[in-house]
């Protein structure tokens, strides 16, 4: 069975009076280009998301804290009960350490030590 392919195909390409030679090397020209456009479209790809991450991370802003900072966590509890004026934020704790996933450790008097993620802390400022 392939030997009835070949001859049809070579048949084909002598009927279009093509060399097979000249044929080869366009087509391996044309998979070479066809290699250069996806670098390409992958290196644009990579700026455009280096870009795009610097836009978006130059408006976060850099949170630090220190043993003994107050504040204040993000109850993503209260987001079942819907009411304009509930603040989602709780506290204030007292900072205490950092674990070394990146996760820290919050203290209040009434709830005691517990874990929480950097993310869902801001600072807690009196006044």
């Amino acid at each position: 069975m392939t030997i009835e392919l070949e001859h049809i195909a070579y048949w084909a390409i002598k009927m279009l009076n093509f060399d097979f030679k000249v044929a080869r090397e366009k087509r391996f020209l044309q998979l070479c280009e066809l290699v250069k456009l996806r670098l390409k479209a992958y290196e644009s790809s990579c700026i455009y998301k280096e870009r795009t991450k610097q836009w978006h991370d130059k408006d976060i802003m850099k949170k630090r804290f220190e043993e003994g900072d107050l504040v204040i966590s993000f109850n993503s509890r209260l987001k079942l009960f819907s009411k304009k004026l509930r603040s989602f934020w709780w506290g204030p704790f007292k900072f205490t350490k950092v674990q070394p996933n990146g996760a820290v450790e919050v203290w209040n008097e009434s709830i005691e030590a517990f874990i929480v993620n950097r993310q869902q802390l801001k600072p807690y400022f009196m006044g």
